[in-house]
């Protein structure tokens, strides 16, 4: 199933989402990151234009875990939030593995630059900077899916952590 269709790739964060798309097994295309509103409902409601527009088959989400394969604290949320955006938009939901995406992403997009004349970036270059982290990171949680490996079934997660 992975590699077919069109599929958004989110990289979920507490204040941003990293977002691309793929189309079969054309490589993935980042889009623009957006900024998470207070509820997630909210965040789908905005999540539903954009899979409109791009004709959005089937979401492939970022899972953050331990290094043991558990959950971690941000998997926790992202698993709710994923059950109540899914819910709304009404598309399957794929998660991956994405232990050390955000380094594997800030390799690719290289080290942020200085600010004007040297110094330390400003706020808006940094801002810049960690959208492009987001949209790297939910570009190769898309490449990620053609590991069936790194394929995350969200009930086993959910059952260990209750154990």
């Amino acid at each position: 199933m992975s590699g077919v269709g069109r599929r958004l790739g989110i990289d979920l964060g507490d204040r941003r989402i990293g977002l691309a798309v793929a189309v079969d097994d054309a490589p993935p295309r980042g889009l623009p990151t957006m900024m998470r509103a207070e509820r997630a409902s909210a965040d789908a409601a905005r999540l539903s234009v954009i899979c409109g527009e791009q004709r959005i088959e089937r979401l492939v989400i970022g899972l953050p875990l331990h290094s043991d394969g558990r959950a971690s604290t941000q998997g926790e949320k992202t698993l709710r939030w994923a059950d109540e955006v899914a819910g709304q938009l009404r598309l399957p939901v794929l998660f991956i593995d994405e232990r050390y995406s955000s380094e594997r992403a800030k390799e690719r997009v290289g080290r942020q630059g200085g600010g004007a004349g040297g110094g330390e970036p400003g706020p808006r270059r940094r801002a810049a900077y960690r959208a492009s982290i987001d949209q790297a990171a939910a570009e190769l949680i898309l490449e990620d899916e053609a590991d069936p490996s790194l394929h995350v079934d969200p009930g086993l997660i959910r059952a260990a952590g209750e154990a």
